[in-house]
């Protein structure tokens, strides 16, 4: 997607030179690169209209500073609203995860059947153990999935995790508050619980995955999302939202798709 938006942009760079100031003439041009760009790495048409009329407001009407071209200079605010939009603006602290509860922080992943949720398990395990030095349970409630435990069990210990076992005659929140319990016993600081998926929004899905979250009332809920999912990812998302408040998001296979957007 980046890739492409960069091509575009430098290609109507090189027709902007010679102007002291960004117009609306001048800049329509190069915001239709913009616009095609992010279409056609299928970024929803409501975000584009937002986008392109923030960096518009931005732009017309600035004065070009020193040796740069007006398609530099509008470059230069595409990049920074580009930025902010990705979040740049809320500083790190808004992507680290919260502890700041009693221990165990229990972490709740959802998601789409196929997003990725186990191997996001076994990597944010990873990535507490090794970087923040947590003692990291994990526990599988998805009990629809031939192999689901099997392979969260697996994944655990490849990244040198604790694993609590569960059975497929289990209900789901019951392996939860099992596991909350053991977690609890054996000083872990972070549980990590994976859930079942479906191929798609139902009623089931929602009312389990609700009463999970207020069995275990976790203090992060983190939907996992395939990149490839496209526009519908948003509708997904807002699904996922209603049925419990989610604290942040996980893209998945954002390296399997040009578009990505």
């Amino acid at each position: 997607m980046l890739d492409n938006l960069t091509q575009r942009l430098a290609k109507v760079v090189k027709t902007m030179r010679g102007e002291a100031r960004l117009t609306e003439a001048n800049t329509a041009e190069m915001l239709r690169e913009v616009r095609l760009a992010l279409l056609e790495a299928d970024v929803a048409l409501p975000a584009v209209r937002e986008f392109i009329g923030r960096v518009k407001e931005k732009a017309l009407g600035a004065d070009v500073i020193g040796s740069l071209t007006p398609g530099q200079a509008l470059v230069g605010v595409v990049q920074r609203e580009l930025a902010s939009l990705m979040g740049a603006d809320l500083g790190p602290e808004a992507s680290q995860l919260s502890f700041a509860t009693q221990p165990p922080a229990v972490i709740l992943m959802a998601g789409l059947q196929g997003a990725g949720k186990t191997t996001t398990v076994g990597k944010l395990a990873k990535y507490l153990r090794e970087e923040k030095k947590k003692k990291v349970l994990t526990v599988s409630a998805d009990v629809y999935r031939p192999a689901a435990i099997g392979q969260l069990q697996t994944v655990t210990a490849q990244v040198g995790a604790d694993f609590f076992p569960s059975q497929a005659s289990d209900k789901p929140v019951e392996i939860a508050l099992a596991a909350l319990d053991f977690a609890k016993k054996h000083y872990h600081d972070v549980l990590i619980i994976d859930t079942a998926g479906r191929l798609g929004i139902d009623v089931a899905m929602m009312q389990e995955i609700a009463a999970l979250h207020a069995a275990v009332k976790p203090i992060e809920t983190l939907f996992v999302v395939d990149a490839m999912l496209g526009q519908d990812a948003v509708n997904t998302a807002k699904a996922f939202n209603d049925a419990l408040p989610l604290t942040g998001i996980v893209l998945t296979k954002l390296d399997g798709d040009a578009r990505g957007g």
